[in-house]
């Protein structure tokens, strides 16, 4: 046995599945869509076994995807589950042969409570066919498995199916990154989409800010006691003037300037980066990234009112 080829000829039997499949959806595709999106309930997927592990993956795919969605487990369904159903949920069976026990069992309970049945099987005559309001018959094609008998390119399929279903459904809800974030704030996407400056930026007594008139020796304290690697140089409104920053100072001590004597205007930079306020942190890592900085002043109209850094960020997770 060539073990790379046999490899290889799994993928190509499930490409081959999912072809068939793709280009078979029809009306009745879009009956489903349009089912889904004026539910007022949930949408609930079951399945057992291997079907049953793709359910689960479906209903979290459609949750993070705006649809209101979980796995309803079949066998814990007859023992009570049932009652998580309502006449305004729209039910989903998975079942590649159509007559898995424990799917056929719950069907008579889903009628009873008035739900909306959708069938999504390989046959067409089968009991969930004939029980579901609309039924998605798939077009026969061969499991991967060498015995032609382990559910691979009917999982497969119906993953994919599924996958459809609900980003078709996202995109007719209008469903925005935004969204997607609020739903996944631990995630990366989520935290690039959701954390602002304003949450992360060091202000009010942690901020770095000294008076225009102030010399160089109280910056340099001012520096070393906030520790943000910047201090921003105002005048008597807040208003940003210039900054320092533990660069400037080290390239003044290489030229053996006598700092304590000197005045914070004489070596601030006095047109720093700038990030305004109510920005996403993202874009403020772009920019640092951009122009080489570590840190800069976030202002409101000009007014200091804190400071970003770039480990901050980073330390979120937020890599850009």
């Amino acid at each position: 046995m060539n073990t790379l080829q046999e490899g290889k000829k799994v993928f190509r039997i499930e490409i081959e599945a999912l072809k068939k499949t793709m280009d078979m959806l029809d009306e009745t595709f879009l009956e489903i869509v349009n089912l889904i999106v004026s539910c007022s309930g949930k949408v609930i997927i079951t399945g057992m076994g291997k079907p049953g592990h793709i359910a689960a993956k479906i209903a979290a795919t459609f949750a993070s995807l705006g649809t209101s969605s979980f796995y309803l487990h079949p066998a814990e369904a007859m023992h009570g589950d049932l009652g998580m159903v309502s006449k305004e949920d729209v039910v989903i069976a998975i079942s590649h042969s159509g007559e898995s026990d424990e799917i056929i069992r719950i069907l008579p309970g889903i009628k009873l409570i008035g739900a909306a049945l959708v069938g999504i099987t390989g046959n067409s005559n089968s009991t969930l066919a004939r029980n579901a309001d609309i039924v998605q018959v798939l077009p026969e094609f061969n499991e991967a498995c060498h015995l032609g008998l382990a559910p691979t390119s009917s999982t497969t399929v119906a993953l994919c199916y599924g996958d459809a279903l609900a980003v078709v459904a996202s995109e007719i809800y209008g469903f925005r990154d935004v969204d997607f974030g609020k739903f996944h704030p631990a995630g990366a996407l989520g935290k690039k989409i959701l954390i602002k400056i304003d949450d992360l930026m060091a202000k009010e007594e942690r901020n770095a800010m000294v008076n225009v008139n102030t010399t160089l020796k109280d910056a340099i304290v001012e520096l070393s006691k906030k520790g943000l690697g910047i201090v921003s140089i105002v005048d008597d409104n807040e208003k940003l003037l210039g900054v320092i920053t533990e660069g400037d100072l080290r390239r003044q001590l290489e030229k053996g300037a006598d700092i304590y004597s000197m005045h914070v205007e004489t070596i601030m930079s006095k047109e720093p980066i700038t990030i305004n306020t109510g920005k996403l942190a993202v874009d403020a890592l772009r920019v640092m990234k951009d122009k080489n900085i570590s840190c800069m002043p976030v202002v409101a109209d000009n007014k200091v009112i804190g400071t970003i850094r770039l480990q901050d960020i980073i330390n979120m997770g937020i890599v850009g």
